[in-house]
């Protein structure tokens, strides 16, 4: 294979550039921001629920009762509409990530020109400078950076590169510039060989996630044995023709199995991503909108954050007359290439020109919090006041300023001036802030400025936080001490932000994160939910769950609503579900030990389910819904669900022992079934709004015609007087039953609270 080593003020040429392309020699982002569309296809047919469904339906379709395969339609439709979402889903998402496709510079014919990540080829030169991500793997041509790889290595610690070195995709520039050469490309490249053995993925914290999860291994263990033993017990005990008694048994697994439960979930969250994209929201992890209605600690980056990043200098003070500062300051602007939001404002007060080249170049990071260059033996240092010098220097009365102090190294610490730099608030910063404080929600401010400037920016926002801590002064100990009980942590370094979420999240804490900036990406990283604003560093952007691509702080608090209507809405229809699902496996425990015959056929729970389940989780899923999140997820939707299981248990077991025939047994089963189904709907969403009783009366009316009008379909009998008057006892009990229930509720989260 042919390479080229080029000289970085050239480049490679047109035609070297095409000779590569065509020896298939270019780059191909292996980070794919979506599913493809066969995976989402494959992956919503081929569920556990899906293959069972289809198992029994087989099973269904040997014994010739080709009716009872009707539950299949249930199974199709749920399937096609989460498919049809997803696919939505990923049209936006994928979209919205073509707009923010990573770019970079490169030299080509001797020009400095942008090109996306998948238009670059092996041995292009590279330009990269602070706060990009390493794209590929390269090697330094000329310059010197520090570089975090925390991400593919799990050390954090910042890595001097020079001439020579290996830079390794996936780790990204915390200081300097240089110019390095393509060593790697597509699946060549560190990042692509250690994402096969997932290093240093982080876990998604869902608890819906969790929960479904939880629930499909319960039945995955439960559901054949119990069906099993329901089969010997209705054909061996019962002496049944075989077809009877593998129907009752399917009807009884097909009742257990909440078959559109995670179909459904799955297409409720990518409605959630549909929504959000519409507000300029890219949504990279489907789960983080459940995490972040759950936030209960939320943490802020200042610079680019709270504030717009557009520093502007307001005065510049001389303390030492032996000293031209203007002349100074002129030679480091002249000769630094850092292109942080400081450095612009400093470049355009003191506009650089005819400055004398530095002997080494000392670039700013995050760590240092300083920058400087070594000149004619003097080594000028200009940055934090804590970080350039330990001679202490009264700057209360500049508390409203970003301060820089003006340090001549070379002899002995000689402070020469400030330079103070204001930035402008994002007036909408204060506005989402409020938001969280009125939902309960902890406001952390984690800085690289000065505690008191921070201080006084909050206060401009109308906010009183006046609790805060110079995190340069707290060891690692004292820092994790202060977290709790700590609102602003000024002059933090990246890895102290890090250690801030992460003992956040030992207290038990869910946290989110919003930064922009290199600085902020360890911490982005560790939090269970993190927000990056697009107008910040590559490196912010590529590790984020969630990426404001308009940078609006506004649609923060949309994000939150939108996740509380999913949980809510997931916990409401997830009840229904498992109704079906607790009475069925209760059913099939009793009607494994006593002498009768399963009162179900599979078609009529096809009507019971549609019409109780799918249709209302459906509609009730999607509605508007900004309560907030309180509660265990499970325990919320058992405590909805098994009170209504007990009561259809109850009614059918009070049917079973009445003397009547085994078609007139299943049809009040079935009835009871139904009604109370409906009145659990009306529980669910009590109280009920007006399209709610539209819906519940609809549906109920669909039910009756169903009952009345397809009998011979649903294998059902005519309903006579006495029937009638049964269901009218059954309904009165059930009700009554529901009130004693609410009543120990009540009483409990009364003594409990």
């Amino acid at each position: 294979m042919k390479r080229f080593n080029k000289d970085i003020t050239i480049g490679l040429t047109s035609k070297e550039v095409n000779y590569q392309i065509e020896h298939n020699n270019i780059n191909i982002d292996t980070t794919i921001p979506t599913k493809s569309v066969s995976t989402i296809i494959l992956s919503n047919i081929f569920t556990l629920f899906n293959i069972l469904n289809l198992c029994l339906g087989f099973i269904v379709f040997l014994t010739g009762s080709y009716k009872n395969l009707l539950f299949l339609g249930t199974v199709l439709t749920n399937t096609i509409i989460s498919i049809v979402q997803e696919l939505r889903a990923k049209k936006e998402v994928d979209t919205l990530s073509l707009m923010c496709t990573p770019k970079v510079n490169v030299i080509r014919d001797s020009k400095e020109i942008e090109i996306g990540v998948n238009d670059i080829v092996l041995d292009d030169i590279i330009k990269y400078k602070i706060g990009n991500q390493i794209v590929v793997d390269s090697i330094v041509l000329d310059g010197t950076i520090e570089v975090n790889e925390s991400f593919i290595t799990g050390e954090s610690d910042s890595i001097t590169k020079r001439k020579g070195d290996t830079l390794l995709s996936g780790s990204f520039v915390v200081s300097g510039n240089c110019y390095a050469r393509v060593e790697h490309i597509k699946e060549d490249n560190y990042s692509s060989k250690i994402s096969k053995e997932a290093k240093y993925v982080k876990k998604v914290n869902s608890v819906l996630l969790d929960s479904l999860n939880t629930i499909i291994k319960i039945l995955s263990w439960v559901i054949i044995p119990l069906g099993l033993l329901l089969f010997m017990n209705q054909y061996y005990s019962l002496n049944n023709p075989l077809s009877t008694a593998v129907i009752n048994t399917v009807a009884a697994l097909i009742a257990m199995i909440p078959e559109g439960l995670v179909l459904l979930t799955s297409t409720v969250l990518a409605v959630s991503v549909i929504r959000l994209s519409k507000k300029k929201v890219l949504v990279k992890q489907l789960y983080c909108i459940e995490t972040l209605a759950r936030v209960d600690t939320i943490c802020f980056d200042k610079t680019g954050t709270l504030t717009k990043g557009d520093m502007e200098v307001k005065k510049v003070i001389t303390l030492n007359d032996k000293y031209d500062i203007k002349e100074i300051m002129n030679n480091i602007c002249g000769n630094l290439e850092d292109d942080n939001a400081t450095m612009k404002a400093l470049k355009a007060y003191f506009k650089p020109k005819n400055f004398e080249k530095a002997d080494e170049i000392i670039p700013f990071s995050s760590d240092k919090k300083y920058s400087g260059i070594k000149l004619n033996k003097d080594k000028f240092i200009v940055g934090a006041p804590e970080f350039v010098t330990d001679k202490k220097i009264d700057l209360d009365k500049y508390d409203n300023y970003r301060v820089l102090m003006l340090v001549n190294k070379r002899h002995k610490d000689t402070i020469i001036g400030l330079i103070l730099l204001e930035d402008k608030i994002r007036e909408e910063a204060s506005k989402t802030i409020k938001y969280f404080i009125r939902e309960g929600v902890d406001i952390k401010i984690i800085s690289g400025d000065n505690p008191k400037t921070i201080r006084n920016i909050v206060k401009r926002l109308g906010l009183n936080f006046n609790n805060y801590v110079d995190a340069s002064t707290l060891s690692d100990e004292e820092l994790k001490d202060s977290v709790d009980k700590t609102t602003i942590f000024g002059r933090v370094t990246p890895f102290q932000k890090k250690i801030i979420i992460r003992e956040l999240k030992k207290l038990g804490k869910t946290v989110s994160m919003v930064g922009d900036g290199v600085n902020d990406v360890l911490a982005l990283k560790e939090s269970d939910c993190s927000i990056a604003l697009a107008c910040g560093s590559e490196a912010a952007y590529n590790v984020s769950d969630l990426v404001l691509l308009n940078s609006d702080f506004t649609s923060i608090p949309s994000i939150v609503e939108e996740g509380r209507r999913t949980i809510n809405n997931i916990e409401k229809s997830a009840s229904l579900f498992i109704v079906k699902t607790g009475y069925a496996i209760m059913l099939a425990l009793i009607f494994m030990l006593i002498p009768y015959n399963y009162p179900f056929i599979p078609v009529q729970l096809t009507l019971t389910n549609a019409l109780t389940i799918g249709i209302p989780s459906f509609i009730l899923a999607l509605e508007p819904n900004k309560k907030k999140v309180t509660g265990n997820f499970l325990t919320n939707v058992f405590r909805k669900a098994i009170p209504t299981s007990f009561i259809i248990v109850l009614s059918i077991m009070i049917i079973t022992f009445l003397p009547l025939d085994f078609i007139e047994k299943s049809t009040l089963s079935l009835i009871t079934v139904g009604l109370v189904g409906f009145i659990h709907i009306y529980r669910v969403c009590y109280p009920p709004k007006r399209y709610h009783l539209i819906m519940i009366s609809m549906l109920l009316t669909i039910f009756i015609m169903g009952v009345l009008l397809f009998k011979k379909l649903f294998s059902l009998s005519v309903i006579n007087f006495h029937m009638i008057i049964t269901i009218i006892i059954i309904i009165g009990l059930a009700i009554t039953i529901f009130n004693i229930f609410d009543k120990i509720k009540k009483n409990y989260d009364i003594i409990k609270k």
